[in-house]
């Protein structure tokens, strides 16, 4: 049996996660999701910061990360300067401090180019799970657990979903872009 509720709740997934990588941009202001995309080596692992320290925003242009390990605060610094944020780590013991520069019009471009190649990623995600529940039900059909009719009325389910999810993605990428260039 066919069931679209596991291609449907996939797409949402990809979804999630796109939405994830977007908060992580950094726009003009400081947030604490923007350190989600960095990964510490430590204890053996790759780990997210937010899983070593607290991070806080005291004010709009400054983030504060207080690590737990005073072991970590070399690591931590060590991957955020290798990560694609621009930002500059301060240490005070086991405070880190990262000030958020203002975007420059160069910086803005670039964002707008990574924003784009996110949601296109997002889209063929997106594509590639409505052509996996397109092939269930050929396979189906041929495998007569299913009609004809019954394939049509699920690809046009999966086809609307699949439209709609494409246009909440453009929709989020344009949000986006229209975030990064006001100064």
């Amino acid at each position: 049996m066919f069931e679209e509720s596991k291609y449907n709740s996939k797409m949402s997934k990809s979804y999630e996660i796109f939405q994830s990588e977007l908060n992580s941009l950094r726009t003009g202001r400081a947030s604490a999701g923007m350190l989600d995309i960095v990964k510490v080596d430590v204890y053996g692992q790759k780990m997210p910061i937010n899983q070593l320290g607290s991070i806080t925003t005291p004010e709009p242009r400054s983030i504060n990360i207080q690590v737990w390990d005073i072991n970590n605060v070399a690591l931590i610094d060590s991957a955020i300067k290798k990560s694609e944020l621009g930002l500059n780590p301060q240490i005070d013991g086991q405070l880190i401090r990262l000030p958020v520069p203002d975007l420059s019009e160069e910086r803005r471009s670039e964002i707008k180019k990574v924003i784009k190649s996110m949601g296109e990623k997002c889209k063929v995600s997106i594509r590639n799970i409505r052509r996996e529940a397109n092939d269930e039900l050929k396979k189906l059909l041929k495998d007569k657990e299913i009609s004809e009719d019954e394939v049509k009325k699920n690809e046009k389910i999966i086809q609307d979903y699949t439209d709609n999810q494409i246009k909440i993605i453009d929709d989020r990428v344009l949000f986006k872009e229209k975030e990064i260039m006001t100064i």
